[in-house]
């Protein structure tokens, strides 16, 4: 029989890893696009791009079963067996954690998501912390039959499970219910850009700057300067981060990054400062459109330019000349390059809308559920 103090310790200790594996699920599901594109890193680094493709579909089972797990710790639903759970998963975690400080090193883990960036060390140490925890819970209910479930434990278990699952699955058709990053509604980007300059990112010394590329082939991470040119090559560099010297720590720069292009030139000014309403047809691939999607983008088209508002239509496909996409019968769209990491840091979807008044952002959707009042 357990001691007192040991079972208040155990409780103690199963409330924190609840509460913990809450809130990493919980802050990774409102965001599986985020965590697909760090699960792609990974496969990328470990050299499994095949099976990147079901990206997507890990990301949300991942981040479901680990807000899951937290629900059902934190509630005493079949504790013994999610301790066993978490135990596996924590040892895992833990390893990898340590392979990403050490011999294969990543920027960041993104355990929690983009609310909270940790760096692979900060997460190993965090691991250290959570793994003893999770011993002792499983020490407490080591005891307990493994699949013996009541009625309520079934009820609980099934609610736990369509919400953790149907959370991510929701912000994936949709769009994040909470936004972590810098272009939320609300923000105006070129004011960030502009403050970004006053603040003196920009006016540092080039050589203060190190860009952090991952080759595509090897998926080795390099250093380079901005004056070495061959981190351009996209077909063998993919961005990482850029990293200021001068700073305890590495920074993106994905907003000071935000530029809209065209064989003309730099528009990025001229479209963000535009009074009134601009939309902004976001596309990853100007040619694989699906019908719903498409015929969303029409009718939007068709509307915004009955009102004589602006619209542009912004992809990281390569434009090789100035280029108009037809939408329907409507007058065609200009169309201007975007970074794709800066593309998925502003919306969160394949395909889908950024809408600004007066260059502040007003409301983002994806393709799917466009609904522009």
């Amino acid at each position: 029989m357990p001691s007192r103090r040991f079972i208040i310790l155990a409780a103690i200790c199963r409330v924190i890893v609840g509460v913990t594996f809450i809130f990493s699920g919980f802050v990774k599901a409102v965001d599986p696009w985020g965590t697909a594109l760090k699960v792609n890193e990974y496969l990328s680094i470990y050299g499994i791009e095949e099976l990147q493709p079901a990206a997507m579909i890990f990301s949300i089972w991942l981040c479901g079963a680990e807000l899951m797990m937290g629900c059902m710790l934190t509630f005493r639903v079949r504790t013994r067996l999610i301790s066993i759970f978490a135990l596996l998963s924590m040892t895992f975690f833990t390893i990898l954690t340590f392979l990403s400080a050490t011999w294969i090193p990543v920027e960041d883990c993104g355990c929690f998501g983009d609310a909270l960036k940790l760096t692979p060390w900060q997460t190993f140490f965090k691991n250290l912390i959570i793994l003893p925890l999770v011993v002792v819970v499983w020490m407490r209910h080591r005891h307990q039959r493994i699949l013996d479930f009541s009625r309520l434990e079934v009820a609980l278990t099934c609610l736990f499970c369509t919400f953790a699952m149907g959370l991510g699955a929701y912000c994936y058709y949709n769009l994040p219910l909470i936004d972590f990053l810098p272009y939320k509604v609300g923000a105006n980007i070129y004011s960030m850009i502009e403050e970004q300059h006053d603040t003196g990112h920009e006016a540092m010394s080039e050589e203060e700057y190190v860009l952090i590329y991952r080759n595509r082939r090897t998926s080795k991470l390099r250093e380079f300067t901005i004056e070495d040119t061959e981190w351009q090559d996209e077909s063998k560099w993919e961005w990482v981060e850029t990293r200021v010297d001068n700073e305890s720590s590495p920074v993106q720069t994905l907003v000071s990054e935000f530029t809209l292009t065209d064989v003309e030139g730099d528009a990025t000014r001229e479209i963000l400062t535009h009074r009134g309403d601009m939309y902004l047809i976001c596309l990853t691939s100007l040619d694989k459109l699906n019908d719903k999607c498409r015929a969303n983008l029409i009718s939007l088209v068709e509307r915004v330019q009955g009102e004589g508002a602006a619209v542009v239509c912004l992809t990281p496909q390569p434009l090789r000349e100035v280029t108009y996409l037809p939408f329907g019968d409507n007058d065609p769209v200009r169309c201007y390059n975007i970074d794709a990491t800066v593309m998925k840091t502003m919306l969160r979807a394949e395909n889908g809308v950024v809408w600004l008044r007066d260059g502040v952002i007003a409301g983002k959707y994806n393709c799917r559920n466009i609904d522009i009042d």
